[in-house]
């Protein structure tokens, strides 16, 4: 404790000096921070120096500036160095750690003098100037430039060397593939609603069918009942005569009071008529649903009263509307007719098939975006999803009561708060029925029968709406073998046996590769293989390669099946001139065994199918097992897309098409056929109504937020002939407009 004292008391002297040092010396180009830095270095804390005058050297040795060098002390005897010896070995038995501390600290030499800092005078002529000495960071990016240098220059040396033949050969022979960059993308988890019965689909088809006879027939009246109710809102515009009055020829028959009687009898009896629709309103309104079926059945009620208390309340010289209220509760009935037949129709294709095929959209399958996949499977969810829900309404379950208050709170202002109070059920019904746009029970249900409608002959089925809302812009979509080529478009021309080998082990050992491997051909050598009367081997140590080929064991023989190119990768003498197009090679053993020309013939339904996809943005990604099925084979021979198509390295193409992969839980759609057609389709549509279905949501929100403002206006200031029904019924017919030509849309593709 004492010699650690010590030292540092020492070095606090020394440090003093130094201070006192830089003070004295006028001129000089050294800062203080200069000084301590070269004193750290010099002697840095934490470790002991103890050097005689014989281990300096006075070349090497740097004064500071003004400072006059000490003449080293005398040497009396030779024991200095052995001493000096001494010392260096017990510091460095004694050298540790800079983190830990030294057990005992080495005294400085005593005959050692310190420097008086009033023994010498500064003086300019004894200015040495101080060495400059590069950085750390300077030293470090001159070595790092260093590096960067030459290994430019051996970049260059490498790209001027030609390739050798072996690299150029595995370039021509193995197909390229895309390389995987799949970025993270987090994603908020969706609010979803408690699920539905799972019923089946045959027992949904069978409710969704009840009563779609009495349902038409209603409409249909209604549809008779809003034609006079038409007549009488605009006969003063026609050039008709009005029925005068047998009493008095110089009065019409019908008053101006009694249209509006009659008005408000013709929409109690359609009420009366539309009752299933307005009971799903009242149904989903005790569940704390609101919609724009609530808003309707508002305005129908407002509309009523209007009518009926119109010669007592308000006596103007409009009528209420009663007219555009029939006509909405027309076209609500009509909506319900497309959603549940559409709904029918979605659930006896889901019912075609005892093993159908599902369609999920999973999350980040590949490059980190979205993947359509399809995959065997049992329906399940399909009851639930189907009954869930739309789009449009889950939308309109929170703009809808944010209207009713608007429409309550503004109709007040401009009844009550204008000093109106007798105008408080006029201003209601005009608000309301302004804010209930007509194009909102087609939203969902129209588009949704036209794509059932056409699914259904193509052998697939929407699963609702769930499963149409995942969708986001560049998805992709797993194509398969059996996706492009169902079974039956892949035929064999001929078999070549060469060598001692008989065709049935020929046979055997390549259809136990093709079987164990998954290929799209499996099907076409299981035929082979019955009808030679050959059967499967035991095969050991599958492997697939980049280069198009399979390599296993079978009973100690080396098998090889591939495409011919593979066959040349491996080093297998192939014939000479052999013009074989797509063929499957066998090899055992290193010897060419058999060869087996096959057909290939896309279908006709490909092309427009998967210009549907890339029209969608959708991006398809080629997860084929038959090694004949390369972009370069799809590009030359049928002229397809192939390089707007991915294609991953082989084991991944074998893990995006493992039977056993986990699947979203959440069914886009369920297919009853092969093919790529129906898994377009179904894929292509469910993204469609997706676009519509929303877009048409945003419109019906903003004509009702218009809608409101513009009826609240004009009945606050009074002004009746402007907000009259028929100017309202022009103003819902623009919005109407657009919305029917978005719905219209979704099938054309």
């Amino acid at each position: 404790m004492v010699d650690h004292d010590e030292k540092k008391l020492n070095q606090d002297k020394e440090l003093a000096q130094l201070r006192s040092m830089v003070g004295d010396a006028d001129g000089g180009d050294f800062s203080l921070d200069d000084i301590l830095a070269e004193y750290s270095q010099r002697k840095s804390p934490g470790s002991v120096v103890n050097m005689t005058a014989e281990e300096e050297d006075d070349d090497n040795l740097l004064l500071f500036p003004g400072i006059l060098p000490d003449p080293p002390p005398p040497i009396e005897d030779s024991s200095v160095d052995d001493n000096a010896s001494d010392v260096e070995d017990e510091q460095n038995e004694h050298c540790l750690p800079e983190e830990e501390e030294p057990a005992e600290a080495v005294q400085p030499a005593p005959d050692e003098p310190e420097p008086s800092p009033q023994s010498h005078t500064p003086s300019a002529d004894n200015v040495i100037s101080f060495p400059e000495k590069e950085g750390r960071l300077s030293a470090l990016l001159h070595d790092l430039s260093r590096k960067a240098d030459d290994y430019a220059e051996q970049m260059f040396q490498d790209e001027d060397m030609p390739s050798s033949p072996e690299t150029r050969r595995m370039e021509e022979l193995i197909p390229g593939v895309d390389v995987e960059n799949a970025p993270t993308r987090e994603r908020r988890p969706r609010r979803e609603d408690p699920p539905e019965p799972d019923l089946s689909p045959q027992e949904l088809a069978q409710q969704y069918a009840k009563g779609l006879g009495s349902l038409r027939t209603r409409m249909l009246l209604v549809f008779l009942l809003l034609l006079p109710a038409l007549y009488l809102m605009v006969e003063h515009l026609l050039p008709i005569p009005s029925i005068p009055h047998p009493a008095d020829l110089s009065q019409p028959l019908l008053t101006l009071p009694l249209k509006a009687w009659i008005c408000a009898g013709l929409l109690g009896v359609c009420m009366l008529l539309s009752f299933d629709v307005l009971k799903n309103a009242v149904s989903r309104l005790r569940r704390g649903r609101f919609g724009m079926d609530t808003v309707l059945l508002l305005a129908c009620a407002a509309s009523l009263l209007d009518g009926l208390t119109m010669p007592l309340l308000l006596p103007r010289q409009e009528l209420p509307y009663c007219a555009l209220n029939i006509l909405a509760l027309w076209l609500s009935m009509r909506g319900e007719f497309h959603r549940r037949r559409g709904l029918r129709l979605a659930c006896r294709g889901a019912a075609a098939s005892a093993e159908p095929y599902l369609v999920t959209l999973d999350e980040g399958k590949w490059n980190g975006r979205d993947t359509y996949t399809k995959h065997s499977g049992t329906p399940d969810g399909f009851g639930s999803q189907i009954q869930a829900d739309d789009g449009a309404q889950r939308i309109f379950r929170v703009f809808c009561p944010v209207i009713l208050i608007g429409c309550g709170v503004l109709s007040v202002l401009s009844s009550v708060g204008a000093g109106e109070p007798h105008r408080i059920l006029w201003a209601l019904s005009a608000t309301l029925t302004a804010s209930c746009t007509l194009c909102a029970p087609l939203i969902f249900s129209r588009p949704f029968h036209m794509l059932a409608r056409r699914l259904v002959q193509s052998g697939a089925a929407l699963a609702g709406w769930p499963g149409a809302a995942n969708a986001r812009k560049g998805d992709g979509i797993l194509l398969t073998d059996l996706d492009l080529f169902p079974p039956g478009a892949v035929s064999l021309n001929g078999i070549k046996v060469f060598g001692d080998w008989s065709t049935e082990r020929v046979i055997g050992y390549t259809a136990t590769l093709i079987h164990a491997s998954g290929s799209g051909l499996d099907k076409l050598f299981h035929d082979l293989l019955r009808t030679q009367g050959a059967i499967y081997r035991q095969a050991e140590r599958l492997c697939c390669y980049e280069g198009g080929g399979l390599s296993a064991n079978i009973r100690g023989n080396q098998v090889l099946v591939g495409s011919a190119a593979f066959m040349n990768l491996m080093e297998v003498e192939l014939p000479q001139g052999l013009n074989v197009k797509n063929a499957v090679f066998c090899s055992i053993d290193g010897e060419l065994a058999g060869i087996f020309a096959l057909n290939y013939s896309l279908p006709d339904v490909v092309f427009p199918s998967v210009a549907a996809l890339l029209q969608e943005k959708l991006s398809p990604v080629l997860a084929t097992r038959d090694f004949n099925l390369i972009p370069a084979m799809l590009r030359q021979r049928f002229k397809l897309a192939s390089n707007r198509m991915d294609f991953p390295p082989v084991e991944r193409r074998r893990e995006l098409s493992d039977p056993e992969q986990p699947h979203n839980a959440t069914l886009t759609a369920v297919l009853c056929r092969e093919g790529i057609y129906p898994f377009s389709e179904a894929v292509v549509a469910s993204r469609r109504l997706r676009v519509s279905v929303r877009a048409n949501a945003i419109l019906a929100c903003i004509a009702s937020v218009l809608g409101l403002l513009l009826a609240a206006y004009l009945t606050g200031v009074g002004a009746v002939a402007s907000i009259s029904p028929i100017s309202l019924l022009v103003y819902l017919s623009l919005w109407f407009v657009p919305a029917w030509l978005i719905t219209g849309w979704v099938n054309q593709y």
